[in-house]
C-alpha cells in the first residue's frame, strides 16, 4: 500500500486534487431525493482516485484540517448552488477535531457567505468521537452552528462509543443508523432490533432517521416498515459528479409514486400529514387501553410484556403485577388448559375463537366463559417473537344461551306433551265413536 506524507498533502491541496462526488438520500416512503452527501475524493496522478478512508487519517494528523475543509465547503456549496436544487439539503463531514477546535463555525460562515449559500441547506455530519476529546466544547460549537441555521446529524450511530447523554445534550437534528448494521439486519436478528431501537430511540428524540448502506429492496422495505425515514446506499443511486446531479433529480422525481402510495407495501395518507411513529404509538395505546377486550401480549417465554385493563381484571391482578411474570404463575388455575395453543401459537399458527372456562378468581366469583384469539407476532423478517391474545368474556352470552336452550327444552316438552293429550282425545273419540254404533244400528231396527 502506498504511503503519503505532509509535502504529499499540502502538493495536493495546491495542484487542486482533491474533490467530491454526491451520493443521493431519499425518503424511504416514496423514494424522493431529499438531499445529497458529499463523499470527498483525492484524484491522485499516479495512485487514481484515493477514497477518505485512507487520507482523512493524514490530513487529521497533518494539521491540514481547515485548510481541506475549506478546500471542500467552497465547492459543495458552489455545487449546491449551481447543480442542486434549493429544496435539497447537502451533507458534508467535519473532522473531530474541528468540532473540538475554534475555527469551524467562522469557516463554515465565511465560505457560505462567499459562495452565496442559505446555510440552512447544510447538514454537518459528526461522528461520535468528535465528542469524547471535550463534550463542552462540542456542545458550544454546535450551539453556534445551529444558531446559523446549519442542520446536524450525528453520524455512524452505534458503530462505536454510543452515549445517550450527547443525544440529550446535543441539538442533533438527525440521526445516521451505521451501515454494519442495515446489511446484517436481514439475517441477525440482534442486528434487526438495534435498527429498530435506533429509530425508535430517534423518532421519541424528534429527530429524522437515516439509514446508511442500503443495497436491495428487502433492507429498504424492512426499513420503511419500521417508520426509518431516509436511506441512502447503491440501491437508491452510487455518488455521482455534481453536473449529473440534475439529470438524476429530474429522473428521480418523474419515477416517484404519487402522493400517499408507498413503494415498499406500507400504506398510508399523504406522507407529509402522516403520524409519525411515536404518534401512531401513542394512538395504538390509547385504542389497546381503552379496547373493550381483554388484549395482551406475550412473548416467547410465555411472560406478559403488555396487558391492558380489562384482561387484568379477568386474571384478578393489576396491570403492574402482571409485567414480567409468566403466565402460569398468573392464572395457575387454568394455564394448563391454555398453554397448548399458546404454544401452537408460537410456531406460527393462528388461533380463532377458542373457549374458556375459568374458575373463580376472587371470592364471590362464578366460573366465566372467555373467547380467546390467539396471533403469532412476526418482526420484520417473519420470526414469530411472541403471542397476541384477545379475550372477550361471553358469559353472559353462555348464560342466555343455556337459558335459551332450557326455555326451548321446556316449550318441546310441552309441545311434546299436548301432541300426546290430543292423540289421547283423538283415540277416546275413537273408542267413543265404536261403541255408538252398534247401538245407532240397534235403534235403527226397532
Amino acid at each position: 500500500m502506498a504511503t503519503w506524507g505532509e509535502p504529499d498533502l499540502r502538493r495536493a491541496l495546491d495542484r487542486d486534487q482533491f474533490n467530491f462526488l454526491l451520493q443521493p438520500k431519499v425518503e424511504l416512503r416514496t423514494e424522493r431525493i431529499v438531499g445529497f452527501e458529499a463523499l470527498a475524493r483525492w484524484e491522485h496522478p499516479t495512485a487514481g482516485t484515493i477514497s477518505p478512508q485512507q487520507f482523512v487519517p493524514l490530513i487529521e494528523d497533518s494539521g491540514l484540517s481547515d485548510r481541506f475543509t475549506a478546500t471542500m465547503l467552497r465547492k459543495v456549496m458552489a455545487a449546491g448552488r449551481e447543480f442542486v436544487p434549493e429544496c435539497i439539503h447537502l451533507s458534508v463531514n467535519i473532522s473531530p477535531l474541528q468540532m473540538v477546535g475554534t475555527r469551524l463555525v467562522e469557516l463554515i460562515a465565511g465560505t457560505a457567505d462567499q459562495e452565496h449559500f442559505p446555510l440552512h441547506r447544510l447538514v454537518v455530519e459528526v461522528t461520535e468521537s468528535a465528542l469524547l476529546e471535550n463534550l463542552d466544547r462540542a456542545r458550544a460549537c454546535a450551539k453556534r452552528l445551529k444558531a446559523l441555521g446549519v442542520r446536524l446529524a450525528l453520524d455512524d450511530f452505534g458503530k462505536g462509543y454510543s452515549s445517550l447523554h450527547h443525544l440529550q445534550v446535543l441539538p442533533f437534528d438527525e440521526l445516521k443508523i451505521d451501515r454494519s448494521f442495515v446489511r446484517a439486519m436481514l439475517h441477525e436478528r440482534e442486528s434487526r432490533k438495534i435498527v429498530a431501537a435506533a429509530v425508535g430511540l430517534g423518532h421519541s428524540l424528534g429527530l429524522a432517521t437515516i439509514a446508511e448502506g442500503i443495497e436491495n429492496t428487502a433492507e429498504a422495505a424492512m426499513l420503511a416498515r419500521m417508520g426509518c425515514d431516509s436511506g441512502q446506499g447503491w440501491l437508491h443511486g452510487r455518488p455521482v459528479p455534481p453536473e449529473e446531479v440534475p439529470a438524476l433529480v429530474s429522473t428521480r422525481a418523474s419515477a416517484v409514486s404519487s402522493p400517499g402510495t408507498d413503494v415498499h407495501g406500507v400504506t398510508g395518507i399523504c406522507p407529509n400529514l402522516e403520524a409519525q411513529p411515536a404518534q401512531r404509538l401513542a394512538q395504538l395505546q390509547a385504542i389497546y387501553d381503552g379496547a373493550p377486550v381483554g388484549l395482551c401480549f406475550v412473548d416467547s417465554k410465555l411472560r406478559f410484556v403488555s396487558i391492558n385493563e380489562r384482561l387484568a381484571e379477568f386474571n384478578g391482578h393489576s396491570v403492574a403485577e402482571h409485567l414480567g411474570q409468566p403466565v402460569a404463575d398468573m392464572i395457575p388455575e387454568f394455564f394448563h388448559q391454555i398453554e397448548p395453543y399458546l404454544q401452537r401459537a408460537l410456531r406460527g399458527e393462528a388461533i380463532h375463537n377458542l373457549e374458556v372456562e375459568t374458575p373463580p378468581m376472587l371470592a364471590g366469583d362464578s366460573v366465566r366463559t372467555l373467547l380467546a384469539n390467539y396471533q403469532p407476532a412476526r418482526d420484520e423478517a417473519g420470526e414469530v417473537l411472541g403471542v397476541s391474545v384477545a379475550v372477550t368474556d361471553i358469559t353472559t352470552r353462555k348464560q342466555i344461551e343455556s337459558e335459551l336452550r332450557e326455555s326451548e327444552g321446556r316449550l318441546s316438552a310441552l309441545f311434546q306433551a299436548t301432541l300426546r293429550d290430543i292423540d289421547e282425545l283423538k283415540r277416546k273419540q275413537t273408542r267413543l265413536y265404536l261403541h255408538e254404533q252398534p247401538l245407532r244400528r240397534r235403534e235403527c231396527e226397532f
